[in-house]
């Protein structure tokens, strides 16, 4: 609900017939999000900073708080932040950021990968090309972000490579591989790394759920052994009694 009419809010039309509806709407909504968090102070006390999703809803809602006017205007666009909180309540959500958090490392590893083969043909492009197309490759950064719209295969090739191609034949041999080193390899690795690291957490969870379910079989069958005694107990001082 605060996601749609902070959604609204963007609308002039509509902020000119239901604005202060709509604002009023927005502070009873981050009313209960502040009740909803003193509500959780309260009851988890010191154990709710050691949460790490209750400090992400605590600093969403901290960020609310902020006063929106003057020279703090500007944070009124991070409103939208609370929409956010969802990924701390639902769990799919949270896997899905948890296995993020997990691939970090080597989605580190591969980033320096392609910073050192953007280097490489950044410098490469630059030498060959940077005299005739100095908008393009005229120094380092130039030949950076335009290697990075060839490698997101944005316009490369009528806007980029076929120009090239006109003054240097063959310079296709130049950017082929470039594009089959990153946007068909190294971005790959990225996904690949992500899928890992999702696949190794819905494991680990998978097997603390199995160890969960395997201690709570031992328990019911500890007790049904003990309900079992018990029985055979009662029975033979009934027996006794009777004879």
């Amino acid at each position: 609900m605060n996601a749609i009419t902070l959604g609204l809010e963007t609308s002039a039309v509509v902020m000119a017939d239901y604005g202060r509806l709509l604002h009023l709407v927005d502070q009873v909504i981050l009313g209960f999000f502040v009740l909803e968090i003193g509500l959780r102070l309260f009851a988890f006390r010191s154990s709710f900073f050691r949460d790490a999703w209750s400090l992400f809803d605590f600093a969403i809602v901290a960020i609310a708080m902020l006063p929106t006017s003057g020279a703090f205007s500007v944070l009124r666009a991070l409103r939208i932040l609370r929409v956010l909180r969802l990924i701390s309540v639902i769990p799919s959500l949270r896997k899905v950021v948890g296995g993020l958090i997990v691939s970090l490392p080597g989605l580190a590893s591969i980033f320096v990968l392609m910073m050192l083969v953007f280097y490489v043909f950044a410098v490469m492009a630059t030498n060959l090309y940077g005299a005739a197309f100095p908008e393009w490759f005229g120094t380092i950064g130039a030949s950076y972000y335009t290697l990075f719209q060839i490698m997101t295969l944005e316009s490369w090739s009528m806007d980029v490579v076929r120009p090239i191609m006109a003054v240097y034949p063959y310079s296709w041999a130049f950017f082929v591989p470039f594009i089959a080193c990153t946007a068909f390899t190294v971005l790959n690795l990225f996904i690949g790394v992500i899928v890992s690291a999702m696949q190794d957490q819905q494991e680990t969870v998978a097997e603390v759920e199995r160890v969960s379910m395997h201690t709570e079989t031992r328990l019911l069958l500890d007790e049904i052994r003990a309900l079992r005694d018990e029985v055979r107990q009662l029975r033979r001082e009934r027996e006794y009694e009777r004879a």
